[in-house]
């Protein structure tokens, strides 16, 4: 499918690049990009190491923006919605997930506290149950918490700014098999029951296929092929046919 043209079967696009190009020093990252993220689905984005692709979630939300190109969220140009408003709509979950010195409670009630909104209780067990955590927990030091609690934690406060869209990048890279398990139990309830897009950089092909609905292949800044999975399979790319292997069916 060429990246210029729309595939009718997909709903509407939460999220659109249109020969989208960033660059650093004259190093050219992303490379005339246009693709789309179908509103309502998990999107895997995929691709060797030095592909872009934590560069693209960064363009997604505008913590950077495109050197040329468009980029449309929800089918408004990005530069029309206040930053703000951009990083609410479109929420993005790192790796990482820094907790601040404090309760669960303290680091659950950030995004409101800069908002200067208060979290009520209600809305802290509320979110808490989302990600299928206790509300027990609100109280614990934030410190003493599990990898995997700590992800559930950065996913619920993401998810307090009412988010139409959540941007993953690798978040479950380090965390044991069981709590992987869980965080994808949750990603996909979100997705599936409140209709949440989510857009997913993993480098866990087996990952991928067990969540992805829509495929984002890259490498080298290029968007090599986007779609499902028959159409990943189906690339004639040499460099996505080796990356992908066969794992994907």
């Amino acid at each position: 499918m060429n990246q210029e043209e729309q595939d009718l079967s997909l709903p509407s696009p939460s999220i659109e690049f249109k020969r989208v190009s960033y660059g650093v020093d004259q190093i050219e990252i992303i490379k005339e990009v246009s693709g789309q993220f179908p509103t309502g689905k998990i999107t895997a984005l995929i691709g060797p190491s030095g592909a872009g692709k934590t560069t693209l979630l960064k363009l997604c939300n505008g913590l950077v923006s495109p050197t040329e190109g468009e980029i449309y969220i929800e089918n408004k140009r990005i530069e029309e919605i206040s930053p703000l408003s951009v990083r609410r709509k479109v929420g993005i979950v790192l790796q990482s997930s820094p907790m601040i010195s404090g309760t669960v409670r303290d680091n659950l009630a950030l995004p409101l506290q800069l908002a200067g909104q208060p979290l009520s209780d209600e809305q802290a067990v509320a979110t808490m149950e989302r990600v299928g955590l206790a509300s027990s927990l609100l109280t614990r030091d934030a410190r003493e918490l599990s990898g995997g609690q700590k992800q559930k934690v950065s996913i619920a406060r993401t998810l307090l700014n009412k988010s139409d869209v959540l941007l993953l990048d690798e978040i479950t890279a380090s965390l044991d098999p069981e709590s992987l398990q869980e965080i994808e139990a949750v990603l996909v309830k979100l997705n599936k029951t409140e209709g949440i897009t989510i857009v997913w950089i993993t480098h866990n092909l087996i990952q991928a296929n067990r969540i992805g609905d829509y495929f984002w292949v890259m490498v080298d800044g290029e968007l090599r092929v986007a779609g499902e999975k028959e159409d990943v399979n189906a690339s004639e790319d040499e460099d996505v046919k080796r990356f992908v292997k066969g794992v994907l069916s």
